[in-house]
């Protein structure tokens, strides 16, 4: 018996309707993938410069952190070198590393650079990444690719010193006078594991005569209360592409006697001063006795405001704002502690702390005018731990000086001031056991013996001197 033929084509006709929804739905879901999410490529390292060796980073975001293919390639010229080829099993190749950070994004890091890359030139060059996931269950890809223009530099910087007779003592300050290329690539001294910036010598002005050549530079630097006279010092010159060079420099440095010195403390002090300081500060929160609250303040909030301190050395103007004259040596003050006096504190007969004094506190009169030490700008003014309230003025290239335990403070932020120019009064707050000033020198924020400043021999030969012998023709 036959079928009944229309009930037969109506099943047909409803079948390859089915059909054709399923493949429009499926070429929908095929063109619909293809715009998912691609890939995130970040580039982190390098910046702008590859030299010898220069350490290559990305991440890479898909979800899950699935990805199938990854390769970043370093195109020169008509070369094209393949840095990154990722593989199924994970791997990428000799050298790089490959890791999972999270649920999605992966890291990707390799040394780059003519040790690695053969046939690099110095001159320009393109990082260029592409990625791809797997969507719609691995039938389709989607792709991103990103890209980064970079300069090679081969060719280490060039450094030399320019100034001659460099003395410096422990705990004291000196400048040298150098030369550096390319202009571009960060220099200075370092002294130990401490890096001191140099800064245009253009900037450094004396009697009217300003040093014009372009790669002349000028550092000042420090030897630190705690830093032996035989710690190195030279100069160093870096470039971006992390090509390296130093040049030895020519100095002495002496030794200066450490004094001791025994601080007693008693209950009207320390209840007097610890309340009020911790009544200004969220930066430590001692518990225990006012005896445990004071050393906590004396030691863990001293470094908190010497680190505060530092930090104003990053704001320093590039060029000198001070004049070519000793700095204020306030005359007619008794000197009540010296630059790193090394303190006992005792009480109640045994022995609470031990910290170094790491400035000069001169008294005359109660609430005596602070005059300013030199011409400069206003960086800080206001409340500083245990300086209670204090000033910072910067006097450009690195060189800061700080003034604590105000009564009053007469400037603000950004003013500029000219030497011996009031700026407050002297107090005791903070941790001031009587009226008094608190004034210390900074070099590159690290606190550094008055004295010399003070002395017009030590300016004229340590500063102004050199200034001079470079020149307008250096």
């Amino acid at each position: 018996m036959l079928p009944d033929r229309p009930r037969y084509d109506d099943r047909m006709r409803k079948l390859v309707f089915v059909a054709i929804i399923l493949v429009l739905a499926a070429a929908a879901a095929f063109i619909a993938a293809g715009y998912a999410a691609a890939p995130v490529i970040a580039v982190v390292s390098p910046g702008k410069f590859v030299g010898a060796s220069t350490p290559f980073e990305l991440t890479v975001d898909a979800p899950d952190g699935r990805l199938a293919s990854l390769s970043v390639d370093l195109e020169q010229g008509d070369r094209h070198t393949r840095l990154v080829d990722l593989a199924s099993d994970g791997t990428a190749g000799a050298g790089v590393t490959v890791t999972r950070e999270g649920g999605d994004r992966l890291r990707v890091t390799r040394s780059i650079g003519s040790e690695s890359v053969p046939g690099l030139t110095s001159g320009q060059a393109r990082l260029v990444v592409s990625a791809s996931r797997p969507v719609l269950f691995g039938l389709r890809r989607v792709s991103a690719t990103a890209s980064r223009d970079i300069a090679v530099r081969l060719e280490r910087p060039r450094v030399s010193v320019l100034s001659t007779h460099h003395y410096i003592n422990v705990g004291g300050s000196e400048m040298v006078v150098y030369r550096v290329s390319p202009d571009d690539v960060a220099s200075g001294v370092r002294v130990g594991e401490i890096e001191y910036p140099g800064y245009p010598a253009s900037g450094a002005t004396v009697d009217g005569v300003k040093i014009t050549d372009p790669a002349a530079r000028v550092a000042f630097f420090a030897l630190l209360y705690d830093e032996d006279v035989d710690t190195p010092i030279r100069l160093f010159a870096r470039d971006e592409a992390g090509n390296a060079a130093t040049a030895d420099l020519e100095r002495r440095a002496f030794p200066k006697p450490a004094r001791q010195s025994r601080i007693v403390l008693d209950d009207t002090f320390i209840d007097r001063v610890v309340p009020a300081i911790l009544a200004g500060t969220t930066e430590v929160k001692p518990e225990g006795s006012t005896i445990e609250k004071y050393v906590v303040i004396n030691s863990e909030l001293r470094k908190k405001n010497a680190d505060k301190i530092a930090s104003f050395a990053s704001q320093t103007a590039p060029e000198m704002l001070w004049r070519g004259v000793p700095f204020h040596a306030f005359a007619n003050n008794a000197v009540e502690a010296a630059f790193a006096d090394r303190r006992t504190y005792v009480y109640q007969g045994r022995e609470v702390d031990r910290q170094v004094h790491l400035g000069f506190d001169l008294a005359s009169v109660a609430h005596a005018p602070v005059p300013a030490a030199n011409r400069g700008r206003v960086l800080f003014a206001g409340d500083l731990g245990i300086y209670g309230n204090a000033v910072i003025i910067d006097h450009g290239m690195g060189v800061q000086s700080l003034y604590g335990h105000l009564s009053s403070i007469d400037v603000k932020v950004g003013d500029m001031v000219e030497q011996a120019q009031e700026i407050g009064r002297t107090g005791m707050t903070g941790l001031a056991g009587g009226d008094h000033l608190h004034f210390t020198m900074l070099v590159a924020g690290h606190m550094v013996s008055p004295i010399e400043w003070w002395d017009p021999h030590w300016v004229e030969d340590r500063i102004l001197r050199k200034l001079r012998e470079a020149g307008p023709g250096v």
